[in-house]
């Protein structure tokens, strides 16, 4: 199965116990708060990974190639492919990573050299409810697949014949692997954070709702360069499906995912001069 991809520049009762940042085998998969600059705490909850999102923030999604071999991280954000915007279905285009290769996926992507943030926002302000998307708000999706191998065929040697009929015997050359017109390795790419570029409307971002979910905005566009790749998927389903759940964190203490904040321990010294009253 063929497909001309996008590639990206380079190359977790009451069980609340928070796991490494990362989940996934094949692909580690974390979201790192940008405004607040911290990657997102996992949680595991009856067998589901959740992270705690807080509304007018934006955040990336970061990606880490596991394997030795090219990957390919087909992204779905609240069931939207975050390429395409189309609904999102494993067999869509997807970002390529090379071996070991770590990269961050900082929003919807709107051409070859912009995106626009990723930021958590109110449920009627998400990309997936404004485009009349609204069940599957929530949730970042992960189909990972591998490359598939080329293999050639082994070049049989000539007969030998006898004297009296000695002819000229060339072999068949093996059949080329079907290859997709390459547009070349990634190169470098802009990933740029600034803290200052929010949302389409911070305030109206920030606002979350108490009786709904969190969902994905459509913020601000900045620069992040990628380029195509050719890519052949080894199966035409994925190798790996790494599911991540995210809501407030008021929504998930209700549902007894993350445990109750603790009050910062006071502070001794905490500045170095008298400020105004």
């Amino acid at each position: 199965m063929k497909t001309l991809l996008l590639a990206l520049a380079f190359a977790a009762g009451m069980a609340h116990a928070a796991s490494a940042a990362a989940v996934g085998r094949l692909v580690d998969l974390n979201v790192y708060d940008r405004t607040s600059q911290r990657t997102l705490p996992v949680y595991r909850h009856d067998g589901r990974y959740y992270i705690a999102g807080e509304p007018g923030h934006l955040y990336q999604i970061s990606l880490r190639n596991r394997a030795g071999t090219d990957e390919m991280a087909v992204l779905s954000v609240d069931a939207v492919n975050a390429i395409s915007g189309d609904t999102a279905d494993w067999s869509q285009t997807g970002y390529v990573l090379d071996p070991y290769a770590s990269t961050d996926v900082l929003g919807w992507r709107k051409s070859m050299s912009q995106v626009a943030d990723f930021v958590f926002a109110d449920f009627a302000q998400s990309y997936a409810v404004r485009t009349g998307r609204p069940d599957n708000v929530g949730v970042i999706g992960v189909a990972v697949f591998r490359r598939q191998r080329v293999y050639t065929q082994p070049v049989m040697p000539a007969p030998v014949a006898d004297a009296a009929s000695r002819e000229t015997y060339t072999p068949r050359p093996a059949p080329a692997a079907p290859v997709e017109e390459s547009m070349g390795r990634p190169t470098a790419s802009s990933m740029a954070a600034p803290q200052a570029q929010a949302s389409m409307n911070e305030a109206s971002m920030a606002k979350a709702r108490t009786d709904g979910p969190l969902g994905t905005g459509h913020g601000q566009r900045e620069d992040s360069a990628i380029t195509y790749v050719d890519f052949e998927r080894a199966s035409s389903t994925p190798d790996e499906v790494i599911t991540l759940y995210y809501d407030t964190w008021e929504h998930l203490l209700a549902r007894g995912v993350v445990p109750p904040r603790r009050p910062a321990a006071p502070q001794p010294f905490p500045d170095h001069f008298v400020p105004d009253p």
